[in-house]
């Protein structure tokens, strides 16, 4: 008898298979879509496009050290936002690190590759998990885990949400951290991989958790037999003392981010409302698509497999039952307002609100495991299976969602699922297990010798049975995942808003951005006519673009009150093609160009005062609803006309900040805004010059103002002569030096954001004041110098807690150390380690597993 593969192999193997498996069915359902990159069709859409892809482009400059700001500031954005709560969000996961290897015109390649790597990755982690929780087949394992990797939820949704991938990645990870603390291995690997499933993504991390407790409980009351119920307890505490170890630290950048979404601007709030049946069990079916409702498509196999194991008599009736009943549970459980809170941090998401999807998506792989791992189900448990299935695609015909692809799609797959699963009961069927029924293995029939005997051509057929029966599920699986995918690519770019993808118009922005570029002299904004609603991470320069979850709630409220739009309610800020808020905030070279990439690109230079400037003593205003006496207020000069009509020379502006529709300048060409719809607001917008007695129609809808040029260029001529002498940037802080004798508040030209310590001269550090929203310092007639730093909120605290919980970790290495080194010197233990039982039914399908080695 040959000896046993060693479990590394078979793991190795398994995880092997899962990952390549998983990136050809993507590939290959991306080339039949003719997606980007193997034709024509470009991949940007939604927030893969408007947020995650310049996200990306900003980390890659920064590894390479192009990027204005560090791990604490971004100076490109939002005139000078945080990034660690950005970074924590979107670019904390390992896999992002990956863009340096790709310069800068490559962005969206390194993008889809770091999205195949990280479907990979959870591919690989869930084979290895289902080998840890009961032996089997690695190439079943395999299969298994690329259809996890492959479910409706990843190929739909976290494709172009890609930071949701590591929550994919992260449930199968601590379910495993999980069986280390049941059979009491890897004390201080545990603690370490919670940390990088934390750091990699937090909101994920914290489904994943809840999942991976959810596996623990029920292993810990279905496996083996009367397991005390002080052990129990005592796992628990383990696995609570490993989580809260993990999760501590990870807490310089939890923290962070916690305090980054507090302090943000605040999103729209939704009241929940669960999806129809009809629409639940149509999404467990291929290609089919909905944004509100969950993706629970997993192929036809493992849900075949998943819907058999409690018709599976050979499985020990509490593992039944216990998988069963979980997997029911928490399919209740996301349809119900009280636990769809608790799965969703207790407030339900702005976009898809089944984002949880995936922790069902992988209890049902497990189920299907679970079924599979104690031999292949027979008739009866297939029958049941098949009737649950085909229950749920008659339901589904009711659905909407529902397409001419499905049933074809979903009769084929469960075609070939049958046969295989036929074709490998038989293959591994012998005489001696003939006999097994129902509940347990009954006692081998006795055979005689010429029974028992095998003959060539009967080990032939064996031999290719299982060959074929892997090929037929190898191939449903791949090819139901390959067709949802390509389904998906097709149906999303139609469904969802797109943004161009690098190609000749960036590269043109990006060039003219550089040769404009004299940071930190002044700024260079790259235009109101975006591309996305991050160009400043794309193509360069220091804009008032920014989206973001964590956009401040400052900033969006002091840009408001200036005459700014935004979409995404508030998240989504736009640059303000305006001359006075450009002298404001030190915009001396603005990028102008077309938004669909077809016109020219030119840059307008301005004169712009210093970062720094100087405002004369007395009470700081307040500002009021018109915006521009606002502007006036925070430039200190008068500098517009107010009337129905504009006087000849006057540069005109319109602001209907709730006005859809558009505007005119008497004869000239009509100005578009998108204002007054939900979660919109439009821009003050620029009319043009006014000829004289010009008035801007509809005038009902907004304010009109007319611009001095002069009066403007006189009050930057004085901010200038007032404001610094000179201005030093760093990642982190801005130092400048005053006029002697500077009396006032020297304003600094960047939001008044949380984390912002300044000074002047050589006094304490003191929290930075606002002016108008900015941030501001006190002067005396002595000051010539002031300084600020900028610190993230959360970051002194998180950094004691995670510096808290590696001292911890560190002691507990310490101590493990020497009480193995007391245990070396007193000899061979006396006793064994615990070791739980494993308890129920183990029998081996020796002929299949033989046949497959």
């Amino acid at each position: 008898m040959k000896p046993r593969r060693p479990a590394v192999t078979t793991r190795l193997r398994a995880t092997v298979l899962a990952a390549l498996l998983t990136v050809l069915a993507v590939c290959t359902g991306d080339a039949a879509a003719r997606i980007y990159p193997y034709g024509p069709r470009h991949r940007s859409i939604s927030d893969l496009g408007n947020q995650y892809i310049p996200f990306h482009a900003h980390l890659q400059d920064l590894l390479h050290g192009r990027a204005h700001g560090g791990l604490l500031l971004n100076w490109q954005s939002g005139y000078g936002t945080s990034f660690l709560p950005d970074l924590g969000t979107y670019l904390s996961s390992p896999f992002a690190l990956l863009v340096a290897a790709f310069p800068k015109d490559r962005i969206d390649l390194a993008v889809y590759l770091v999205t195949l790597l990280k479907m990979a990755a959870a591919a690989a982690a869930m084979a290895s998990l289902l080998l840890a929780l009961r032996p089997g087949r690695w190439w079943a394992a395999g299969l298994l885990g690329a259809s996890y990797a492959l479910c409706g939820w990843s190929v739909l949704e976290a494709s172009y949400n890609l930071m949701w991938l590591d929550g994919l990645i992260a449930f199968p990870l601590l379910c495993l951290v999980g069986e280390w603390v049941r059979g009491g291995r890897r004390p201080l690997l545990g603690p370490v991989v919670v940390a990088l499933a934390w750091t990699a993504n937090f909101y994920t991390a914290y489904m994943a958790t809840i999942g991976a407790a959810l596996v623990l409980l029920v292993r810990l009351l279905t496996t083996g037999g009367p397991t005390r119920a002080g052990h129990r307890i005592r796992v628990l505490l383990r696995a609570a003392a490993t989580v809260l170890l993990g999760v501590g630290l990870a807490a310089p950048l939890l923290f962070t981010v916690f305090l980054g979404t507090r302090h943000a601007y605040p999103g729209w709030s939704r009241n929940f409302a669960p999806a129809p049946w009809t629409d639940v069990f149509a999404r467990t079916l291929p290609a089919t698509y909905s944004f509100s409702t969950p993706a629970l498509f997993l192929g036809t196999g493992t849900l075949l497999l998943a819907c058999a194991l409690a018709f599976h008599r050979a499985v020990p009736r509490r593992e039944r039952f216990g998988w069963a009943g979980l997997v029911v549970l928490v399919a209740l459980s996301i349809q119900w307002k009280p636990t769809h809170l608790f799965w969703h941090v207790f407030a339900t998401p702005n976009g898809s609100p089944y984002r949880q999807t995936f922790v069902l998506s992988g209890l049902l792989v497990i189920a299907a495991w679970t079924a599979l791992s104690y031999g292949v189900p027979g008739g009866r448990a297939l029958a049941g299976g098949a009737g649950v299935l085909a229950a749920g695609a008659v339901c589904a015909a009711f659905s909407r969602t529902v397409t001419v692809y499905t049933y074809p799609l979903f009769g084929l797959g469960l075609a070939a699922v049958a046969g295989g699963l036929v074709l490998l009961g038989r293959a591994g069927r012998t005489p001696a297990e003939s006999g097994e029924r129902a509940g347990g293995v009954r006692g081998a029939e006795r055979t005689g010798p010429a029974d028992s005997a095998r003959s060539p051509a009967r080990v032939r057929v064996r031999r290719w049975q299982p060959v074929a029966a892997a090929l037929l599920l190898v191939g449903a699986q791949a090819g139901q995942a390959a067709a949802t995918t390509a389904y998906a690519d097709r149906v999303k770019i139609h469904r969802l808003d797109d943004y161009a993808p690098w190609g000749r118009h960036l590269d043109e922005e990006a060039a003219a951005v550089a040769g404009a570029d004299a940071w930190p002299r002044y700024r260079t904004d790259p235009g109101r006519g975006q591309t996305t609603g991050n160009d400043p991470l794309l193509v360069g320069g220091e804009g008032g673009s920014y989206y973001s979850s964590m956009t401040p709630d400052p900033y969006t409220r002091t840009m408001a009150a200036l005459g700014d739009g935004w979409t995404s309610r508030g998240r989504s800020m736009q640059s303000l093609d305006n001359p006075v808020t450009d002298a404001i905030f030190s915009v001396g070279a603005r990028v102008r160009s077309a938004p669909d990439g077809k016109g020219a690109v030119t840059v307008t230079r301005t004169a712009a005062p210093p970062l720094v400037t100087v405002r004369p003593p007395g009470p700081v205003p307040h500002f009021g609803r018109s915006p521009f006496r606002n502007q006036e207020l925070l430039l200190g000069a008068h500098v517009y006309t107010y009337a129905d009509t504009c006087p000849a020379g006057t540069d005109v502006f319109y602001s209907a900040p709730d006005f859809t529709g558009v505007a005119r300048l008497g004869g000239g060409a009509p100005v578009e805004l998108r204002g007054g719809q939900r979660g919109r607001r439009a821009a003050m917008q620029p009319m043009g010059r006014a000829p004289g007695g010009a008035a801007v129609t509809p005038h009902p809808h907004g304010r009109t103002g007319c611009l001095s040029r002069t009066g403007l260029a006189t009050a930057v001529a004085h901010l200038t002569r007032t404001g610094a002498r000179s201005v030093q940037v760093t990642d982190d802080a801005v130092r400048a030096q005053l006029p002697p004798g500077s009396r006032g508040t020297a304003v600094f030209a960047m939001p008044r954001i949380s984390g912002w310590q300044c000074r002047a001269g050589r006094g304490a550090d003191r929290p930075a004041r606002s002016y108008l929203g900015l941030v501001a310092v006190p002067l005396t007639g002595s000051t010539t110098s002031v300084s600020c730093t900028f610190r993230p909120p959360g970051l002194r605290l998180g950094s004691a807690v995670g510096g808290l919980a590696l001292a911890v970790l560190v002691g507990a290495a310490i101590v493990r150390r020497v009480r193995r080194g007391a245990d070396g010197r007193r000899g061979p233990a006396s006793h064994r380690p615990f070791t739980e039982p494993t308890g129920g039914s183990h029998r081996v399908d020796t002929g299949a597993h033989q046949a497959l080695r």
